[in-house]
């Protein structure tokens, strides 16, 4: 009974009822019946150890949606049943990739789209590297699904040119690899015959930057040999059926199959597959990923070249001493050969004939029977095969490489061969398997035993759900020292005589109590009798069933050894692509040590890719076949119920019921959920789980469906955490829409304040050109005015404002000045020079005392006196005016001297008194008052002469550096009867200097000062001539020599 109205069967195994293999298999085989090979899990994905899945919205109801699948696939959480339908169905392309990638994992019907979208979103959206594991038994569909991945991946993700040139290339890998690496088997038209690996690698954007294949185990003994009704590998019959008739020369082929002895001339078509068309698909393929022409030809070469080995026919032959020998027949193949590769005829059968052993220093050639040059002959042509496979997958990711600088997330995609049990199961098969067992340990431990595991370590109660684990089956395969792999290698690289039977021995003995290991000397140790097992065979009880493996040949093909004959004549080769598959043929490259087993590199190579599953969120398509005659329509309970038996579907659904859907860590569902609470929206204080269960509190959610673990949430039912996502929608659409809100206010201010700018600039610009117009048409006359004035105007406001940026100092002395860039500018510049000067000595000024605003002036006062005129007046320059010069104030005698004169002291010093008789001085000291001028003996304390400077009608003094002055006065003097005094003083500049400005301020009339060299003084009633004479001396102190000459004559003579 449908759980959902419009469905058939129930599409999630979580909510079948009851659970039991029974109505398992009857769900199974109902949606089957009725292509309803979709079913829609209502059960979150669940995190995986410390993984966490991603949040799923609502879903939709399922009765809208129409048939989505050409396979049953039925949900488990995030794992996919598909069961193979033999036939194609209307359910992939464009419109159905565009309707999951809209939708969710759980919003349309199962599909291995919705599956590839929830891993890309996860890795695109929440940084997590995902892994895709498809296993199943060969015939299940597991490349198939594999495909439609990739194309999913390749459709969802970005544009772009380099974008979709790495999609392409991604892509057309499958073509290139299907083609050498599938073969039609019993079960499988289009078997995978090794293991693809593939890391696609993306950006932070999630695009495909590029990816990187692993290979497994091709099945190399393919070539040479297959089973009735099976075929050798896709491209020998697509290079034969689909190569031109030009190419087929070329290559010495021919097109008819029944040609080759290592076809199967049984089985040379494959309903519904048209090599032909094949053919050219690889070829197209092979130049998008990015093989060049030569490259093509070479590949085809050497593909050519393994179909004539397989027509080398030996016989028997004999040496002269009756040794057993062996030869070719026809020499025509390997001629042809050998002319394909650059190789000498004889060369090849000699590599394929003989044998070199190297002992010691020496090398002995031994000579190889038919058996055994067949052998040669054929590991020849699998080494061949094998290695030109590994070269196209480097190639393949030497295209599709990425740049080790970029950051860079994963996807990795595994498609690997499914369990087999055959009639006769060989070593092949035996690794197979053990790989199998490992993809099962990884189930196992990531969806069971982690499970239940995670719910112990958080604290949550939990009753254990038992299920099988197959970690014994693992150990007993690969157990370092102690597992049939170990023994296996160790008996290969045991001296003395070794063979399958010795081997078979050891794990015989060694496994004898082993309750998963059977074998013909076991049972009979146990008396049981089993006529099906044969005396060289043991039986492993594996997760899918009992197999029985042969182990006739298990040395040889373990060990995989190529005569070094062999490979030396490849290396030979001029064949540039074959040469180089066989780089130990170098002589300089000779290593005696031994190789490693192919047991033990596939053993690594498991080990490696389990640790990278580990690393990764799984997500598992589980492919199932429904009958073994792969017809469309059967379903065979019995086939179908092993396989589910041993994937352990039943056990994987228990646990999943039995405990919680979803469980998140603490931080990242309050970091996702604390939007729907005001106490943690938009910022929360406090601790991760006090945050979330004050969220939980506040939303009412029952404590039923709630788990609080020790660094997880746990939330039990799927509605539960649709709710959350629900609200979290709704709440996420009222802030998109405050978003909104405050967006569309911004941009219409925005918008409306550059509409405003513009229009003020469209304004602007529009009166102005009115304006213009106007201009032209009224003013135009006055043009040349308007700009001459404007240019002058301009030119003086350059001159201004660099005059301005360039002024000297505010130094009163520093009389500096930059010239005017134009004449024009030449009298503004002498004014704006004296203007600065002016200010300059303005500042000078206001920033001196009333004392030093005294000193120059007197000093200015002597400079319009005696400057240019007076030989002395520019050593009196720098000497500041003291006054006195007699120690007048400390001196209470000379004070005396002023007698009843109250007035200050201007000059205080000694001079000397030229006698107007007979030219002979005598020492005075003169005292210049406010008033007065006053001569004293120097030996005397009282006045001797007293004379008012309103008595005083002038001054004359030489031009010479002499001190020679003379004072005149008026006739109205009491003194001046006596006539005029005739003085010398050493101060002669700051003395008449102070008189002058003491006769002014006291008169208020100028001091005539005349400088002369020669001058008249009156003596009594008549007058003495002076004439000053420069002598020959030039010191600092000038001495006179006054002579008389005749009565009225005076001559001085300065030196």
């Amino acid at each position: 009974m449908p759980i959902l109205e419009g469905s058939i069967g129930v599409e999630d195994l979580v909510l079948l009822e009851p659970l039991e293999e029974e109505s398992l298999l009857k769900n199974l085989q109902l949606r089957y019946e009725n292509k309803e090979i979709y079913v829609r899990s209502l059960w979150v994905p669940l995190a995986v150890g410390v993984l966490e899945s991603s949040c799923i919205p609502i879903p939709y109801p399922p009765s809208s949606f129409p048939l989505l699948s050409s396979w049953f696939q039925t949900y488990i959480g995030n794992v996919v049943i598909s069961v193979n339908p033999y036939q194609q169905l209307p359910i992939y392309g464009p419109e159905f990739i565009a309707k999951y990638q809209d939708y969710t994992f759980y919003e349309l019907k199962p599909h291995i789209y919705a599956l590839a979208n929830v891993a890309y979103q996860s890795l695109r959206d929440r940084d997590r590297d995902q892994c895709i594991l498809i296993t199943g038994e060969s015939g299940a569909g597991k490349t198939e699904a594999s495909k439609l991945v990739m194309s999913y991946v390749a459709a969802v993700c970005g544009k772009g040119e380099q974008v979709n040139s790495v999609k392409e290339q991604l892509l057309q890998s499958n073509p290139v690899l299907e083609a050498f690496g599938n073969a039609k088997t019993i079960r499988n038209n289009n078997s995978s015959r090794f293991g693809k690996y593939m890391d696609i690698e993306f950006d932070f954007k999630g695009s495909p930057l590029g990816g990187v294949i692993t290979n497994y185990l091709l099945e190399k003994s393919r070539v040479v040999k297959q089973l009735k009704g099976e075929r050798n590998f896709h491209i020998f019959y697509q290079l034969l059926a689909g190569a031109d008739e030009q190419l087929l020369k070329a290559l010495k082929l021919k097109r008819d199959t029944s040609a080759y002895t290592y076809l199967n001339q049984e089985v040379s078509r494959v309903g519904g597959m048209n090599d032909a068309s094949n053919f050219q698909d690889v070829q197209r393929a092979m130049i998008v990923i990015g093989f060049s022409e030569e490259e093509i030809r070479q590949v085809l070469e050497v593909t050519a070249l393994v179909l004539k080995l397989g027509n080398v026919e030996l016989t028997d032959e004999f040496q002269a001493n009756g040794i057993p020998a062996s030869g070719i027949r026809d020499g025509k193949g390997v001629q042809e050969i050998g002319e394909m590769v650059g190789l000498n005829s004889e060369e090849v059968e000699r590599a394929l004939c003989s044998r070199t052993v190297e002992t010691g220093k020496e090398k002995v050639v031994t000579v190889l029977n038919v058996i055994q040059a067949q052998y040669a002959r054929d590991a020849l042509a699998k080494n061949i095969y094998s290695r030109l496979f590994n070269w196209i997958v480097n190639r393949i990711n030497e295209s599709i490489k990425v740049g080790t600088g970029e950051k860079k997330k994963v996807m990795g995609v595994l498609d690997i061969y499914g369990f087999e049990i055959l009639e006769d199961n060989s070593f092949e098969q035996f690794v197979i398997n053990y790989c199998n067992e490992k993809l099962q340990q990884v189930f196992i431990e990531l969806t069971l035993k982690e499970e239940q595991e995670e719910y112990k370590r958080e604290g949550i109660p939990w009753t254990k759900v038992d299920y099988f684990d197959n970690g014994i089956i693992c150990n007993l395969i690969e157990h370092n020292q102690r597992g049939i792999l170990a023994m296996l290698d160790e008996e290969c690289l045991r001296p003395g005589v070794v063979s399958d039977s010795t081997f078979l021995a050891k794990l015989n003995q060694l496994f004898s109590n082993h309750s998963h290991y059977e074998s013909k000397v076991t049972q009979n140790a146990q008396r049981l009798y089993d006529h099906s097992m044969g005396l060289s065979c043991f039986r492993i009880c594996h997760y899918a069933g009992k197999v029985m493996y042969n182990v006739t040949s298990f040395i040889d093909k373990n060990n995989d050894l190529l005569f070094r004959d062999l490979s030396q004549a490849m290396w030979k080769a001029q064949h540039p692509l074959l040469r180089s598959l066989f780089p130990e043929g170098n002589p300089k490259q000779v290593s005696l040590k031994r190789p490693p087993t192919a047991g033990s590199q596939f053993k690594n190579s498991v080990a490696i890719l389990m640790k990278n599953l580990y690393s990764k969120n799984p997500n598992y398509i589980r492919c199932i076949k429904p009958n073994e005659h792969q017809q469309q329509g059967q379903f065979s309970s019995e086939l179908v119920a092993v396989q589910a038996r041993y994937l352990g579907l039943l056990e994987n659904v228990r646990v999943r019921r039995a405990g919680y859907a979803h469980r998140q860590g603490y931080k990242s569902f309050l970091e996702r959920y604390r939007l729907l609470s005001r106490s943690t929206w938009p910022h929360w204080n406090g601790g991760d789980r006090e945050g979330v269960e004050k969220l939980l509190g506040e939303l009412s959610i029952s404590s039923e469906e709630l788990a609080f673990g020790k660094t997880k949430i746990f939330i039990r039912s799927p509605k539960t955490l649709f709710y959350l996502e629900e609200q979290r929608r709704l709440r996420i659409q009222q802030l998109a829409t405050l978003i909104q809100k405050i967006y569309r206010g911004w941009r219409c201010r925005t918008h409306y304040q550059l509409m405003r700018k513009s229009q003020i600039l469209i304004s602007a610009w529009f009166r102005g050109n009115k304006a213009r117009k106007n201009y032209r048409k009224y003013f135009r006359s006055g043009a040349a005015l308007t700009l001459a004035n404007f240019i002058y105007k301009s030119i003086a406001q350059k001159f201004l404002l660099g005059l301005k940026n360039n002024l000297p100092s505010t130094d009163v002395l520093d009389n500096t000045w930059p010239a005017a860039p134009y004449k024009c500018f030449n009298r503004a510049n002498q004014e704006l020079h004296q203007l600065f000067h002016q200010w300059k000595c303005k500042k000078f000024r206001d920033q001196l005392s009333p004392k030093q605003v005294q000193v120059l002036r007197e000093k200015l006062c002597a400079s319009e006196l005696f400057k240019g005129k007076k030989a002395s007046y520019p050593q009196s320059v720098p000497i500041p005016f003291r006054g006195d010069y007699i120690g007048l104030q400390s001196n209470p005698k000379l004070q005396k001297l002023k007698g009843r004169q109250e007035e200050p002291i201007l000059v205080a010093e000694t001079v000397k008194k030229v006698n107007r008789g007979n030219g002979k001085t005598s020492a005075r000291i003169l005292l210049l008052t406010k008033g007065h001028v006053i001569l004293t003996d120097t030996k005397k304390t009282q006045a001797k002469t007293i004379i008012g400077l309103d008595h005083v009608s002038g001054v004359s003094v030489t031009s010479l550096q002499d001190g020679l002055f003379g004072l005149h006065l008026n006739e109205m003097s009491p003194v001046g009867s006596k006539g005029d005094f005739l003085l010398v003083s050493d101060h002669v500049v700051e003395l008449l200097t102070k008189m002058y400005q003491a006769v002014l301020d006291a008169t208020q009339r100028q001091l005539s000062v005349t400088v002369t060299e020669g001058f008249s003084v009156r003596f009594k009633e008549s007058s003495v001539a002076i004439k000053v004479i420069q002598g020959p001396g030039h010191g600092e102190k000038s001495k006179f020599i006054c002579k008389k000459k005749g009565s009225n004559c005076l001559e001085v003579t300065v030196q």
